[in-house]
C-alpha cells in the first residue's frame, strides 16, 4: 500500500506515478504506455495544433480506457520589440556568420501557445482526467469552465507561495516542482531563478503550505526518489527526464546520446532556447551565449534565430545549438519501454518503504 491515497482516488489511478508532459519529445504513445500499466500519463499540447491535440487524444482513447493528462502552458504571450530583435540577432552573427547563413532568413519561433478558448472547448469535448497547467493557471473564466466539466486540476509551484495561490486558485494537486527538473521552470510569481529551492526543501515546506495532494518533481529517476518523496509528505510523483530513454519518447537520436552520457553536473538553466528559464544538458549554445543571457527576446521568441544554426549543427550530428533538455538525474534512469519502466517504479519505490518500515 502507498503512504498516502489520495492522488489514487483524485485521478481514480492505480499508481502515483505521472508522466510529466514534455512538449514536442512526446505524444500519445508515451501517455498510453504509462496509463495502460496504472500511472498517469500525459499529452503535451502547447506545440499542437487544435487539429493535432483532438487526434492525439483520439489515439489515447483507442488505445487504453484509463485516465490521462492533458497539459496546457499558461504564459503571458509578448512580442519582442525591434530593439530586442536587433540584440538578439547581433549576439548571435558570428555564429550566422561561421556557418554562411542570412540572418534575414530567420523563421517564427516554434508555436507555444497559451490556454485559451479554443483548447477550452477542447479539454470540455475530450474530457480528460486531468488538466494540467505550466506558468500558472488561466483565465478564470475558463479555468471555471474545465472545472465545470469534471476535470482535475493540476499546476506547478517552484515556492511555497506559488503553492498557496495556485490552491486559493482552484488546483485540486500541486506539483512542487524543484530546481533539479529538466525543461522550463513553472514558476509565475517571480522570475528570479537563482532563489529556486531543491525538491527535497520545497517538497515539505509546500506540503505544510496547502491542504491539497502534492506531486514531487524533480531528480526523481527511480525508486529510491520516489519513497524520499512520499518520506516527505508527497502523495505522488512527477517524472520526465526518464521517461526520455524510453523507445516512446520522440527525441532525436542526438539528443538521446547526449542524456546517455549527461553527469550530474553537466546541466544547466538556460533562457537562450526559449527566452524562459529551463534545464538542459550544456553545450556550445549554453556556453557561448549563457546560460543566461539579457539579450535573449521573449518567450517563446528565442528559439527562431537559434532554429538555423540548429539544423546546420544537426546535419553534422552535433547538438551545439539544440535544446537538449534534462534533469540533473539523468545518468540514473535506463532504457526500458514506458510501460516496464512503470512498473520498475513503483516496485522500486514499495521495496524501499518497506525496508524503511523494517517491515
Amino acid at each position: 500500500m502507498w503512504p498516502s491515497q489520495k492522488l489514487l482516488d483524485l485521478f481514480q489511478v492505480e499508481l502515483p506515478i505521472i508522466q510529466a508532459p514534455m512538449a514536442g519529445a512526446n505524444g500519445s504513445a508515451l501517455a498510453i504506455a504509462v496509463s495502460e500499466t496504472g500511472g498517469l500519463g500525459s499529452l503535451p499540447c502547447a506545440m499542437l495544433s487544435e487539429d493535432q491535440i483532438r487526434a492525439e487524444a483520439g489515439i489515447i482513447r483507442q488505445q487504453t480506457a484509463k485516465p490521462f493528462s492533458m497539459n496546457f502552458f499558461c504564459h503571458t504571450a509578448v512580442t519582442p520589440t525591434p530593439e530586442q530583435e536587433a540584440n538578439w540577432a547581433s549576439r548571435l552573427a558570428p555564429f550566422y556568420k561561421e556557418f554562411g547563413l542570412d540572418p534575414s532568413e530567420i523563421a517564427p519561433a516554434p508555436a507555444r501557445r497559451t490556454f485559451d478558448e479554443g483548447m477550452c472547448e477542447l479539454v470540455e469535448e475530450i474530457k480528460p482526467q486531468v488538466a494540467s497547467f505550466h506558468f500558472g493557471l488561466p483565465d478564470p473564466s475558463l479555468l471555471a469552465r474545465v472545472k465545470a466539466a469534471g476535470v482535475r486540476v493540476i499546476s506547478s509551484a517552484t515556492t511555497a507561495a506559488e503553492a498557496r495561490w495556485l490552491e486559493t486558485n482552484g488546483c485540486d494537486a500541486i506539483i512542487a516542482q524543484g530546481y533539479e527538473a529538466g525543461g522550463h521552470r513553472g514558476m509565475f510569481l517571480s522570475g528570479d531563478i537563482t532563489a529556486q529551492p531543491g525538491t527535497m526543501a520545497l517538497l515539505p515546506q509546500v506540503v505544510d503550505a496547502v491542504k491539497v495532494p502534492v506531486i514531487a518533481a524533480g531528480g526523481i529517476a527511480d525508486g529510491r526518489g520516489i519513497a524520499a518523496a512520499f518520506a516527505l509528505g508527497a502523495a505522488g510523483v512527477q517524472i520526465g527526464t526518464a521517461y526520455l530513454f524510453t523507445p516512446q519518447a520522440l527525441i532525436t537520436d542526438i539528443h538521446r546520446a547526449a542524456l546517455h552520457h549527461a553527469k550530474d553536473n553537466e546541466t544547466v538553466l538556460t533562457n537562450v532556447f526559449s527566452g524562459k528559464p529551463a534545464r538542459g544538458i550544456i553545450n556550445r549554445a549554453t556556453r557561448e551565449v549563457g546560460p543566461i543571457s539579457g539579450d535573449a527576446p521573449p518567450f517563446p521568441t528565442a528559439g527562431a534565430a537559434l532554429t538555423p544554426l540548429k539544423a546546420k549543427a544537426e546535419a553534422t550530428g552535433s547538438g551545439d545549438f539544440t535544446s537538449l533538455w534534462s534533469g540533473q538525474a539523468a545518468s540514473l534512469a535506463r532504457d526500458m519501454d514506458a510501460g516496464d519502466l512503470t512498473r520498475t517504479f513503483a516496485s522500486d519505490a514499495l521495496q524501499r518503504m518497506k525496508q524503511l518500515a523494517g517491515t
